[in-house]
């Protein structure tokens, strides 16, 4: 297939992908098509499952390029049976997640019946900035985690009040990346664009990794272990 018909392929399951973004993951190494006499890239279907192998860790685990590419080289070590499945990356529960959060619209109804969310909750979660309902009342997918975490944690004695904590820390985390993004978000060029994308979810990869590790290393020290 030429880059045209694989991003064909591919856009209907990850709707901002553009040809620029194919070609940073070619340079980046997580795929590599072969070559017509006069230059052309030719995508095998294999190529097409290593994309969408790549988009889906990204989307949905939020994976940086390096652990993507060493999980894609682990895959390519292993015997390979005639009847092997097209790669599938999954998230922990083992199902695949199928839309950006971002592109997902919940109802208001619907949050609070998935997550135990009551309407006053819901209000005042609202009024602190910590969710957005989008007109006429419906919430993306980031929405939801957001509710059904801070639902969890209520659970557990933390009050609303606490919650202060983690926006100002996330408010910061936002601010400092916005920096370190600024060089190439200012740029035209889609190759650039499609860096700052990337750059942006390896540095949420990363933190997030950072973020985690520091918890459980400070609970580890709290509980005497």
């Amino acid at each position: 297939m030429s880059i045209g018909e694989v991003l064909a392929h591919l856009r209907t399951e990850f709707p901002d992908t553009t040809i620029s973004k194919l070609r940073f993951l070619e340079a980046e190494g997580l795929v590599d098509p072969q070559r017509t006499a006069s230059g052309y890239r030719k995508y095998s279907w294999n190529d097409v499952a290593r994309l969408r192998f790549v988009l889906t860790a990204q989307r949905d685990q939020y994976l940086p390029l390096r652990v993507i590419r060493e999980q894609l080289d682990r895959m390519e070590e292993e015997p390979v049976a005639p009847s092997r499945p097209a790669l599938v990356a999954v998230g922990a529960s083992g199902t695949q997640k199928a839309a950006d959060p971002s592109d997902t619209r919940v109802p208001r109804e619907d949050v609070m019946e998935r997550t135990g969310a009551t309407a006053e909750l819901l209000d005042e979660l609202e009024r602190m900035g910590l969710v957005t309902a989008r007109p006429p009342g419906w919430y993306d997918g980031d929405a939801v985690i957001i509710v059904e975490a801070v639902v969890g944690l209520t659970k557990y004695g933390l009050e609303l009040r606490h919650l202060r904590g983690f926006r100002a820390a996330s408010d910061r985390e936002v601010g400092l990346f916005t920096q370190l993004l600024a060089p190439l978000v200012r740029q035209s060029d889609p190759a650039a664009r499609a860096r700052a994308n990337e750059t942006a979810r390896e540095l949420q990869a990363l933190s997030q990794r950072l973020h985690a590790a520091l918890v459980r290393a400070g609970l580890r020290g709290e509980l005497g272990r």
